[in-house]
Formats: C-alpha cells, sequence, structure tokens
C-alpha cells in the first residue's frame, strides 16, 4: 500500500506539471502581470481534471457493476437474464451520467 501511494504521489506531481505549466516554468514580469490581471493563473486545466475524475468515477461504478453482476449469477443462475438487464441498465445510467460530466469539464475549459 505505501509503494501504490508513492505512485499515485508521483503521477499527481507529474500530471499538475502537465496541466498547470506556467506554475513550474519560470515567467517573466510581463507575463505574470497578464496572468494576475485575467485572474486565470494556472486555471487552464481545471476542466481537464475534472473530465479525467468523471472517467475514473464511471469506470469504477461500472466494474463495481460488472463484478456485482458476475458474482450475483454465480450464486444463482437461474435469477441471470434479470440480474444482467438490471447490470446493463444500472451501467447506462452511469454511462450517461459520466458522459454529461466530462461535457461539462470539457465546457469550463
Amino acid at each position: 500500500m505505501k509503494r501504490f501511494a508513492l505512485y499515485a504521489s508521483f503521477a499527481l506531481a507529474a500530471g499538475l506539471m502537465l496541466i498547470f505549466p506556467d506554475l513550474v516554468q519560470a515567467q517573466d514580469a510581463e507575463h505574470a502581470a497578464e496572468a494576475a490581471a485575467t485572474g486565470i493563473a494556472g486555471l487552464k486545466g481545471i476542466g481537464a481534471i475534472g473530465a479525467g475524475l468523471a472517467l475514473i468515477g464511471g469506470g469504477l461504478g461500472i466494474g463495481r457493476i460488472g463484478g456485482s453482476a458476475t458474482e450475483a449469477i454465480a450464486r444463482q443462475p437461474e435469477a441471470g437474464g434479470q440480474i444482467f438487464q438490471t447490470m446493463i441498465i444500472s451501467a447506462a445510467l452511469i454511462e450517461g451520467a459520466t458522459l454529461f460530466a466530462v461535457v461539462v469539464a470539457l465546457l469550463a475549459l
């Protein structure tokens, strides 16, 4: 678990450097004054972060649904059709909500 936390922190740092390059690179006084005047210094990638989090959440939700449905069908094979139908409806609802969140996040750019 410690190794995962270490890798996650490195991935987060690398992602933030890619999303907010203005914060990492040295800025000249003119560029810094312009960014401060507009009030959007370093906020260009917030929509990308939101879209990524929405996709991760949707993937985790659909993965949990698939795993739970597989386990339920293994325990009660005769109810497989109804479980599968419920799984497909739930996955479609999660996918729709995820797509909506991604569109909203990308419009925030």
